[in-house]
Formats: structure tokens, C-alpha cells, sequence
């Protein structure tokens, strides 16, 4: 790829940022702990906290990104890890719902402090079992098939794509929970207790997957 005309090189990293954008942005579009967690942000804390949330987050989604598809097929191949990771998922899943379930407070009666959600996002983004099986087994393929190249910061460059497609797709869940908040205002509880299920059922569909496959 060194010796690529200076045109055709901007065309294939532009190339490189438009797939990681869309396909990251896709993958963020089913309900999971960051997108949810997005919406509880946007109903119990407001916009503002959010967004600080979704900032932080796809800070680190580009270098979480860039290590998962640097290293895709050495994941593809530790099957076991694969099989612990469905654990862990479960794990995160069950505390996530338990901690939605549980939590009361009324967001406006609460003074919360803006760095809570950039610590927030960072953990998240860091500890974000989910895209693992997403880009080892999407990066693979897209690697495979000469969609996307993997030198001369081609890599960095699609990771950078990743990390927007994540924050506009998280940015819509916030504008869309902001906006049916304020449509309908539903209650905290309500939110918090209707989320809490939907992570119950991804645990479920985990150790479904488990039994079965076992």
C-alpha cells in the first residue's frame, strides 16, 4: 500500500472511516448495557449528562476498537474465552438489572456531578464485553474481504470511524428517550424498571445460548 498515488490513499482511508462509522454505528442500534444506559442518563440525569457520557465513551471506543481488530484473529481463535465472555455478559447483564430495578431517585431532586458520567463512559467503554464478539467476528470478515485495510494507520483510521458511528448512534437513543420523556413523561420508575427487564432478558438469552450450546 506504500506505493499508492496520494488520491487513491485518501480514497481508501475516507473507505476505511465511512465502514467503521456505519457498521459501528449498526452496531450499536440493538438494546445492550451502553445504549440503555444512555437512556436512563438522558431521563434520570438530563441531556447534558449524556452527553458527557456519550463523549467519554466513544473516546475509548476508538482504542478499544483499534486492540479488537488489531488482534481479531487471535480472538476468533480462543473458543474458551468466547465461552467465559458469555459469562461475563450474564454477570454484567444481572447487575446492570438489579441496579435499574432498584434505583428510585428522581434525577431533578438529585444534584449529579458531570464527571460522574465521564468516569461513566470511560468504564463502560473499557469494560464493553459486547462489542468483542461484534468486531472479532465483523472485523474479520471485513478484513477478509478487502473492505477494510489494515496499514499505514488505516486501522486507526476506520477505529476513529467506529468511534463516530458510536457517538451519533448514541446521540439518536439520547435525543429519542429526551424526546419521549418529554412527550409522555413517563416516571423514573417506570424507565428504570422497564430497562432493568430488557437486561434480564439479555442475561436470559445468554445462558439460553449457553445451555444450548453446550
Amino acid at each position: 500500500m506504500g506505493g499508492w498515488p496520494f488520491f487513491l490513499l485518501l480514497r481508501m482511508l475516507f473507505l476505511n472511516f465511512l465502514i467503521g462509522a456505519i457498521v459501528n454505528f449498526i452496531g450499536y442500534v440493538p438494546l445492550g448495557n451502553v445504549n440503555l444506559t444512555v437512556v436512563q442518563l438522558t431521563v434520570n440525569r438530563g441531556a447534558k449528562a449524556a452527553m458527557y457520557f456519550i463523549v467519554s465513551f466513544s473516546v475509548v471506543e476508538f482504542f478499544f476498537t483499534y486492540t479488537i481488530m488489531y488482534f481479531a484473529d487471535w480472538f476468533a481463535a480462543q473458543q474458551r474465552f468466547l465461552y467465559w465472555l458469555d459469562w461475563i455478559l450474564i454477570f454484567v447483564f444481572l447487575i446492570l438489572g438489579f441496579l435499574s430495578w432498584f434505583n428510585h431517585q428522581k434525577a431533578r431532586e438529585v444534584n449529579y456531578s458531570l464527571k460522574d458520567s465521564v468516569r461513566y463512559g470511560l468504564i463502560l467503554g473499557v469494560v464493553n464485553p459486547m462489542q468483542i464478539p461484534f468486531w472479532m467476528i465483523g472485523g474479520t470478515y471485513l478484513i477478509s474481504n478487502g473492505w477494510v485495510e489494515t496499514g499505514n494507520g488505516a486501522l486507526a483510521v476506520f477505529s476513529a470511524g467506529a468511534a463516530i458511528g458510536s457517538f451519533f448512534c448514541l446521540l439518536a437513543f439520547a435525543e429519542f428517550s429526551s424526546y419521549l420523556n418529554k412527550r409522555f413523561a413517563f416516571s423514573s420508575k417506570v424507565i428504570n424498571r422497564s430497562i432493568a427487564v430488557v437486561f434480564f432478558l439479555l442475561a436470559g438469552y445468554h445462558v439460553i445460548k449457553l445451555t444450548v450450546g453446550s
